[in-house]
Order: C-alpha cells, then structure tokens, then sequence
C-alpha cells in the first residue's frame, strides 16, 4: 500500500487560521487540507445549521412535484410511494410515506422484490398500481433510466414524480416531474444528495407550501443520515448537516423500529455504527426476503409488532453473513484456479450464487486483490451482476463502453448493477477487461491511502481528540485524519486478541519517549516482526476506546511499515 501524504498549505496560511480561530497548528492544518481555510468557513464547519439547508424549490421540477401532489390530495386520489429495496430506497419510502400519512390516507408504499422484479421501476409493480387504481408514483431512489416503464404508466394515465440521484442518460423519462441534481438542467447548488435526501427536499418542499414549521421535518432525519452513511455520498455541504442533525436525533430521541439495533451499541452512535451495524441490517431483509419488512420497522410504532419484526430482521441479517462468507471463499477459489493472473480487472460466476449478497461479495473482493471486481450469478433466464471499482477508476463510465452487450445498468462511479443474456457472458468478460486496461492508470492499480501528517505521540492528548471528533461525521471529501509516526518499537505488550488471534493489539514506543496503545484489525500476520524490535512506521487514526468500562485514547492503525 502506498501512504500519499496530503498536500501540506502554506505555513502562512497554517498560522494565520490557527490564530483567528485558537487552536493548535496541526488542527488548522487538518482544516485547511479540508477547505476550511477562512474563520465562516470553521463556523459552518463546526457548527453545522439546519438554516443553511437550500431552498428545495431551486432543484428543476420541484415547483411541478409539489403541485400534483396537492392536485392528488386535492382529488382524493391514491398515491403509491416506489423504492428501491436497499437502504437508501428503504430509509426513502419510509421517510415520504410516514410523511404522507399523517395528513392523507389515501397512500401505499412499494418495493419491487429483488429477484422477481430486479433493480428499478418494474412492469409489475406499475401493474400493481394499477390494480389499486393508483393515479400518482413517487420513485424515490430509482427511475433516472425507466424510459419504457414510465411510457407504460403513462399509457395507463398513471403519473409519475421520479426522486432520484443517479446519473441520467442524454435524456430523461416522460415523467411529470424528475427530481434528480445530477440532471444537465437542474441548477440546485449541491449535486450529491443520495436518494433519501432528495425525498427530504421533496417534504421540505410540501412543508414550506402548507406553512408548517421546519421542525416538523426533525423527526425525519435520523433515516436520511443512516441513507447518506450506507450510500457512502460526499460528506459535505448540506450531506454533513442533514448527516450530523440525523445522527443527533437517533442519539437523543431514536424511533422505536432502530431502538433495538442501537441497544447493541455500548457508547453514542456514530457513523460507522450507521455504516457496519445498523445498514446492513436494513438492508438484509431485502437481500434475503423482502425489503417491505425494514419499511414496515421503521415507520411502526406497535412495540409487540416492532419486536417481531426486530427478531426476523437479526435473523435475516445472520443468515446473510453466513451466506456472504461461503460465498467469498468459493469466489477466491474460482479466481485462483485461473491460469491468467496477470488482468485488470475480475470477473466471477457461479449461478447458484445469492443474488441479495453479490454486491457484498464484489466489495469484498477488491478489498482482497484491489481490481475492478464483477460478481454474477442467475436470475431467472439472465445473469446479474454486482459490479466494484478502485479508488479513481469510474467505473459506471467503463460499464457504458459495453452498453452494446448489456441489457440493462446503472449506477455511480465506484459501484452499479448490471443484466445480460448467458450468451453474452464471454463477450462481456472480454470487454469489461479490454475496457478497464485502456480507463486505468498505473497509480489506480496500487491501493493508496492518504495521511494528513506526521506527529509524535506526545502530541496525542484529550483536547486534539475532542477537536478531532468535532470534524466528524466522517465519510467520503470528510475523511477521518489520519496521521503517521515514525521509529516506532514494540515494548514488549504487543499482543494477537480476538476469537481467531487475527487481531493486533499493540503498545509501542516511539523515538521521542511517547508510549501509545492501539488495535490493528486483521493484522494478526505482522506480530513476528514487531517483535523482533526493529524500528516500524505506523499509520492510524485516533479513537477514544470506550469498550468494557476502558475510557483511552488510543489508535486505530491501518497500516505498518517497517524500516
């Protein structure tokens, strides 16, 4: 792994932030490599505002959405909320329709199932609306690319609003209204809400124009902050206001349906919480049954039919991992009885592969061998496929130089679905490859992390942490500081912990006399060499360990290097 220290700023610039705002170098460093580089820049920074959200009525077509939807409850007709059935569909269809409902009745909800119906808007779900005499479709989280399905409804006289972030073809569907940022016309001034943030934009919107106050919508946030973490969107601009007031509201006053997976957190949640526990939660029940059973948990509020769906969803969610790891050690076995080692990207099959688990699956595997990853499987007479990208490599621009093969795709820049014919298997195989070796640089092959600076562990104390964690939430464009020690020895009290003696906890000194304690997760491999007290270099992020009463600092290292 190559470590890629962040540019550092002027030294000028260094000082004359740390004056303005009183605080140490290394923090107006931190801030400046961040874009924090003026004193009303920190403020917002710090101090994020739910007033500095944007007028949801500068977003193309949000003017239109809301008066059909006051025409529909005008008219008294049925209104069908439409989501995808991941997290950012689910927390979507949740939020509008729980909105929805307490001032009109006449609403139902939907989520297409994953193997019958696929990705998207589907023929038998606009059939279905059809069946319940539905006049208006809200999409949330899908539909940029629904061209036929939307003509369909429209033959029905079934209008649709389509909600979505994904990135549109040339053009776009027939519908009434598309909400989408991401469009060529639309001038909203942040491109990069996921699904769940444009569904708040679109209350936000119904809010403003029935004269209710914004603290109405508070109550909503919690599920667009658990969309903005599983969606892994930009976390900046109005994505780390909605985020950081989302992840308050779930700390002070969480809803019923997400009380028993925060009961499994020790300490306050955090993102990464949002990220590993509480997502793939919500997300299980639609990779193993049906989506509708993580709708229904977030938007219930019957504490007997809370805790029967709860039990269903931790069952679905145990059953996925243990899926996900047959899965994993059967698609390292196909890749390494290969005899061509030397690709650009990977590619697997197996039909009898579960198609809720794939995208898990290809994530997975680029962990493992760092290179654009497809994982597919059989879905009724088609193949699907789960398709991962490296850091850099646009991956939806490579899936579109094989448009020609494809049935269907979509997606974003680091992650998209795909559907072909069987027949087209070996053809696309071939593409895929011959297209990621002309788009890929040599630097995108090697895995890279960057740092922000080299310290000592004296200069590690309470105060850098509290200012540290007041940076967060973490994610993409935020990411956590990260920084680098160098002359590092073990002192002896370096340890292999967990279930497996795959971890690492280690106690190291370094050249300055600093003495500092910290886990390496999954590098249980490095402790012979620690141990023969060579000098090593250490890159980490600092945690506070809040674990079995314990209440240190201490580090989380992603990486050593050793001398």
């Amino acid at each position: 792994m190559n470590w890629v220290k962040i540019n550092t700023p002027n030294q000028n610039e260094i000082d004359s932030l740390a004056k303005e705002l009183s605080v140490d170098l290394l923090i107006s460093k931190i801030l400046i490599q961040r874009g924090v580089n003026t004193f009303n820049k920190a403020k917002k920074f710090f101090r994020p505002n739910l007033n500095d959200l944007y007028d949801p009525f500068l977003m193309k077509d949000m003017n239109i959405a809301v008066d059909r939807i006051q025409k529909a409850i005008s008219k008294k007709e049925k209104i069908l909320i439409y989501g995808d059935y991941d997290v950012d569909g689910v927390t979507s269809v949740a939020l509008v329709y729980s909105y929805l409902i307490k001032n009109y009745s006449n609403i139902i909800k939907y989520i297409p199932d994953r193997y019958k119906e696929g990705y998207g808007i589907s023929i038998e779900g606009i059939d279905y609306a059809r069946s319940e005499k539905v006049k208006l479709i809200i999409s949330l989280d899908c539909g940029i690319t629904a061209f036929d399905k939307i003509d369909y409804a429209n033959e029905l006289e079934i209008d649709f609003i389509i909600c979505d972030h994904h990135i549109p073809l040339e053009n776009i569907p027939n519908a009434v209204a598309v909400l989408d940022p991401k469009r060529k016309d639309c001038n909203y001034p942040f491109k990069e809400l996921c699904g769940c943030g444009i569904g708040f934009k679109l209350i936000q919107a119904l809010n403003i124009v029935n004269n209710r106050p914004f603290d109405d919508l508070k109550l909503y946030l919690d599920l667009v902050s658990i969309a903005i973490a599983a969606d892994i969107v930009p976390l900046i601009d109005e994505n780390r206001i909605l985020s950081f007031y989302g992840i308050e509201q779930i700390n002070k006053n969480p809803r019923v349906g997400l009380r028993e997976m925060i009961n499994s957190v020790n300490s306050k949640i955090k993102i990464n919480d949002l990220i590993f526990r509480i997502a793939p939660r919500i997300n299980s029940s639609g990779r193993m049954d049906k989506a509708m059973k993580s709708v229904e948990l977030l938007i219930q509020k019957n504490d007997k039919y809370i805790n029967g769906l709860s039990k269903k969803i931790e069952f679905f969610n145990t059953e996925r991992r243990i899926k996900q790891e047959i899965m994993i050690n059967e698609a390292i076995e196909e890749i390494g009885n290969k005899k061509d080692k030397n690709t650009f990207s990977i590619t697997v099959y197996n039909e009898d592969w579960h198609k809720g688990i794939i995208g898990i699956v290809a994530s997975k595997l680029v962990d493992y061998y760092y290179k654009p990853t497809i994982v597919l499987t059989k879905s009724e007479n088609l193949i699907v496929g789960s398709v991962r990208s490296v850091k850099g490599l646009d991956i939806y621009n490579v899936l579109k130089k094989c448009k020609n093969v494809l049935t269907q795709f979509g997606g974003h820049k680091y992650a998209a679905g795909l559907t072909l014919k069987k027949n087209k298997l070996d053809e696309f195989k071939k593409m895929f490859e011959e297209n990621v070796k002309s788009s890929i640089s040599e630097d995108q092959r090697i895995r890279s992390i960057n740092y922000d600076s080299e310290i000592k562990f004296n200069d590690i104390n309470n105060k850098l942490y509290r200012i540290l964690d007041q940076l967060a939430p973490f994610g993409p464009k935020n990411s956590i500081p990260l920084f680098v020690t160098h002359k590092c020895q073990d002192t002896g009290a370096s340890r292999l912990v967990g279930k497996d003696k795959d971890h690492l906890r280690i106690e190291v000194i370094d050249s300055h006399g600093g003495i500092m304690s910290g886990i390496a997760f999954s590098k249980g491999n490095y402790i012979s060499e620690i141990k023969k007290k060579i000098f090593f270099s250490i890159l980490y992020s600092i945690h506070r360990n809040e674990f079995n009463g314990k209440n240190n600092i201490e580090l989380n290292v992603k990486d050593f290097r050793f001398d």
